[in-house]
């Protein structure tokens, strides 16, 4: 692979054109975000009900990562970025005592422990922190993800990792997918005794591994013409994990 296309990659202006295509990646983000909910909903019935059947967890690792991206395209895209964070903040703070239901009941019934948060707080912090990259506002970048690497929240920085492989290589895909699955190449290093690893022969690969497989929805373009209403998103995130709660309290 050609260096100085990396080099010009990795150091893309954050200026985006006003006119003409913004990115060379798919732009299908409805479906994507069919597919991302649907992976979720796999995974966190996995997590509620089979915490030890791998598959569930591994369908469910395609979530997050499509959910950045689609992320990164509405930076790209979006008129108003600042309600757009508002959305993800209000939704997040709206969702969380049904996640906190959903999966940490003891916390929420006994302790008061709040601490455990939902993943659209780390999707609203990581949004945040791109923002303030694009706009070279670098004290908002860096505090940014300080919080969300610092604090409890789900995957870390992981997010802001994969959005700034999106932007830096939005007009470069082919290095983009490649540094994609270079982030995740310390999963090819499992631990046996974790029920939600995948051995094949001799090799023990960890759970996380399967994020690899969104790479092609990601980097390739799809044309389905699926047009879904943008709220159903935001809302089937609190509803979901109302009837996972629910049926928790029941069963």
């Amino acid at each position: 692979m050609n260096t100085s296309i990396i080099r010009h990659a990795l150091t893309t202006p954050a200026a985006v054109p006003q006119t003409g295509p913004r990115l060379k990646t798919n732009l299908d983000t409805d479906l994507l975000k069919l597919i991302a909910i649907i992976s979720m909903l796999i995974d966190h019935i996995g997590g509620a009900f089979f915490p030890e059947t791998g598959v569930f967890r591994w369908v469910g690792r395609l979530a997050f990562p499509i959910f950045c991206y689609c992320m990164t395209v509405g930076l790209l895209y979006t008129h108003d970025i600042k309600r757009y964070l508002g959305r993800l903040a209000i939704f997040a703070a709206v969702s969380q005592p049904f996640y906190i239901l959903a999966f940490h009941p003891h916390d929420w019934m006994i302790d008061r422990n709040w601490a455990n948060w939902n993943i659209f707080f780390t999707l609203f912090l990581s949004l945040l922190a791109m923002y303030g990259f694009k706009e070279r506002k670098w004290w908002l970048f860096l505090g940014a993800l300080f919080v969300v690497s610092w604090w409890n929240f789900d995957y870390s920085g992981t997010g802001v990792c994969l959005m700034l492989i999106f932007f830096l290589c939005r007009n470069h895909p082919k290095i983009g997918a490649a540094l994609y699955v270079l982030t995740y190449l310390p999963a090819l290093r499992g631990w046996p005794e974790d029920p939600l690893s995948l051995t094949l022969g001799g090799l023990c690969l960890d759970w996380i591994i399967f994020a690899i497989l969104a790479a092609p929805l990601i980097f390739l373009s799809t044309h389905s013409n699926i047009k879904i209403p943008k709220w159903f998103f935001y809302v089937f995130y609190p509803a979901h994990l109302a009837v996972i709660g629910i049926i928790r309290i029941l069963l």
